[in-house]
């Protein structure tokens, strides 16, 4: 850990936040599906990160600039948005939800971004998700243009080539470094008194 915090702010992220977190996938117990051979390296992984629909937290004028695709029914998602706060005075977070573990998925994400306030509709989801409870209530009717930036948000996602979520793309303002991390998925859920798995670095240029 003492390594991990001499290293820039966003590694110090991931390693606060993600370090004791184990990864939300689709079928954990699952064999991955057959990828392309090459991923996207960490600028490409940046690049494609921009192009997806979130909202803003944090230091809005902050050099460093974190993409988190995150699903609404991940509890460790919920534990990365609550861990995250402390440090939201020196970055920029953008959080864009994907529709990946549950059908619920994409209407809640559509509904924390279509939300007056969404880092307070945020906070609601994750809490009661924290709480295991079920998230943030779907209005009747969602605007369909923000249930489609959930599609394309997922649509990125894949992209990545990514399996688990939360995940988290960047760039360092200083070092120039790019990259994406995630933790590593588990073949059975977690119980107490487990070592999470590793943080993995999955890009750089």
């Amino acid at each position: 850990m003492n390594t991990l915090r001499r290293r820039p702010l966003v590694l110090t992220l991931a390693a606060l936040a993600l370090a004791p977190l184990a990864a939300c996938s689709k079928k954990e117990d699952e064999a991955a599906a057959p990828r392309a051979a090459r991923k996207p390296s960490g600028i490409e992984a940046y690049a494609i990160a921009q192009r997806g629909h979130g909202f803003t937290v944090g230091a809005v004028m902050a050099a460093n600039t974190v993409y988190v695709f995150f699903d609404t029914t991940c509890p460790h998602c919920a534990e990365l948005w609550t861990a995250s706060q402390p440090l939201l005075n020196r970055l920029k977070m953008v959080w864009m939800p994907i529709g990946l573990l549950r059908p619920q998925s994409g209407p809640q994400g559509a509904t924390i971004l279509a939300a007056a306030d969404p880092a307070k509709a945020m906070t609601e989801n994750e809490t009661s998700v924290m709480a295991r409870g079920g998230g943030i209530s779907v209005p009747a009717n969602l605007p369909d243009d923000i249930v489609q930036k959930v599609k394309d948000n997922t649509a990125l996602f894949q992209q990545l080539q990514a399996e688990s979520v939360p995940l988290i793309v960047y760039r360092h303002a200083v070092s120039g470094e790019h990259g994406m991390w995630h933790v590593r998925r588990r073949a059975r859920q977690r119980r107490p008194g487990d070592a999470a798995g590793p943080v993995r670095r999955e890009s750089r240029p």
